[in-house]
């Protein structure tokens, strides 16, 4: 059997065991936050200059002007145009779900007036800008465009400016086909800590942004939490979770499957089984090494289970569903019977997947519900990345003569015991006029 520790929660050791498990893996390294220190600052005192010479270095591609690194929409369409039809029908499948999700999440304005005709209320509109970090190199993620930049665009954002890098000139197909769907208005092939400085700062040639969003390598997050004040940001993602609770019956070789999934991202990626059957901690044993042999990814795979993996008995659902709780998980599928009694008794949670046919990698592709989620027990103050993160609120208050005499009484007051006295004489003016 693959090496994956087993827990059981009945036993003395297990408390021990599980906050060990469950400990948030940390990727904080001095050194890169004082080379992103340095990019970041490079970019924010000479823009484009620094940029073509990080681009030639990290990227290999050597340009005269950041003008010629702008991918233009011609390309985006050529490249949709270009691609198989299976592959341009799922990906126009999947946008148009992701689209229809988000335009739910459009939250409309409101307002209501009081008995001495004040009228309060609430005014959402979209950021003027936004700017989608996607990785590039030996991988190519079209989802994440699609999830990053489709609820932009169903918010109303005015402009949505990509960067990608393209090591070496390479330009994926499919992440180009992806920015024509979903709306991104400019691309840049540019990557690294010193695009996410270029969005937070702009340049003689790229606009600077109101937020920064999208996934990348340990660079760009220490960029996206140097730039935070400047811009804003929407996570500082940590390794990816999955947390399965089932009640045995699922075909252990799609649980075994499922927290592959999670594992194949990379070493630090967590995989969690809960159930109540021990048979089926075997079972799914089994599966494991059954199939890892079968996984491209395989060492990546089995690193992520020995070292932060774990098949763990419970004595009964509920308790799962406790402990569940205490592991806030990215990803939670719930694979048993009547899952939604369960669901109601879990708080955290990024996603959570309900039976036994919701796997976890539907929702990060083509489900409709974004797959940007909180890490790292941060889904128990942290929500999906949706439309609402790409809006703001603003308070309307329309006050009247008479809920100025009312009002200005209680702030007057309130102003005097703070000491602040211009607050006072400000709101006395009005309601002793």
């Amino acid at each position: 059997m693959t090496k994956i520790r087993t827990l059981d929660s009945s036993s003395p050791q297990f408390e021990t065991q599980f906050r060990e498990l469950v400990a948030p893996a940390t990727a904080f390294d001095p050194e890169i936050e004082r080379q992103t220190a340095d990019i970041v600052e490079n970019v924010r005192r000479r823009g484009d200059a620094a940029l073509l010479e990080y681009t030639k270095r990290f990227d290999r591609v050597s340009a005269q002007s950041v003008a010629e690194l702008e991918i233009p929409a011609s390309d985006l369409r050529s490249a949709f145009d270009a691609l198989p039809p299976e592959a341009a029908a799922a990906l126009q499948a999947a946008a148009g779900r992701i689209r229809s999700f988000h335009q739910r999440q459009l939250d409309g304005e409101w307002s209501f007036e009081e008995a001495d005709g004040t009228v309060l209320g609430q005014r959402v509109a979209p950021l003027e800008r936004a700017g989608l970090y996607v990785p590039g190199g030996k991988a190519a993620y079209p989802s994440s465009v699609l999830m990053n930049a489709i609820p932009a665009s169903v918010a109303g954002v005015r402009q949505i400016v990509m960067v990608v890098p393209t090591p070496d000139g390479v330009r994926h197909s499919l992440v180009l086909a992806a920015a024509h769907l979903a709306g991104v208005s400019r691309v840049f092939a540019v990557g690294g800590a010193q695009a996410v400085a270029a969005l937070a700062y702009g340049t003689a040639t790229i606009p600077s942004v109101d937020k920064i969003v999208g996934p990348g390598n340990a660079y760009v997050a220490a960029a996206k939490r140097r730039v935070f004040g400047v811009v804003g940001i929407d996570m500082i993602a940590g390794p990816s979770e999955i947390l399965v609770i089932c009640d045995g019956k699922t075909d252990p070789d799609w649980i075994a499957m499922d927290l592959f999934s999670q594992a194949e991202h990379d070493e630090l990626a967590q995989a969690i089984l809960l159930t109540p059957e021990p048979a089926f901690i075997e079972a799914v044993g089994a599966s494991i090494t059954t199939l890892l042999p079968q996984m491209p990814r395989a060492r990546i795979i089995e690193a992520s289970l020995q070292a932060r993996g774990a098949l763990i008995r419970v004595r009964d659902l509920l308790e799962a569903c406790e402990l569940a709780d205490r592991v806030a998980p990215e990803h939670l599928e719930i694979s048993a019977d009547d899952p939604r009694q369960w669901a109601e008794r879990i708080h955290h949670a990024g996603a959570i997947f309900l039976g036994r046919y919701s796997s976890e990698a539907l929702g990060d592709y083509c489900a409709g519900p974004n797959h940007v989620l909180p890490t790292g027990r941060t889904a128990r103050f942290s929500s999906p990345l949706g439309v609402y993160d790409f809006q703001k609120r603003t308070n309307l208050i329309c006050v009247s003569a008479a809920g100025a005499r009312s009002l200005g009484a209680i702030a007057e007051t309130l102003a005097l015991a703070e000491d602040l006295p211009a607050h006072a004489r400000s709101a006395q003016m009005r309601w002793r006029a």
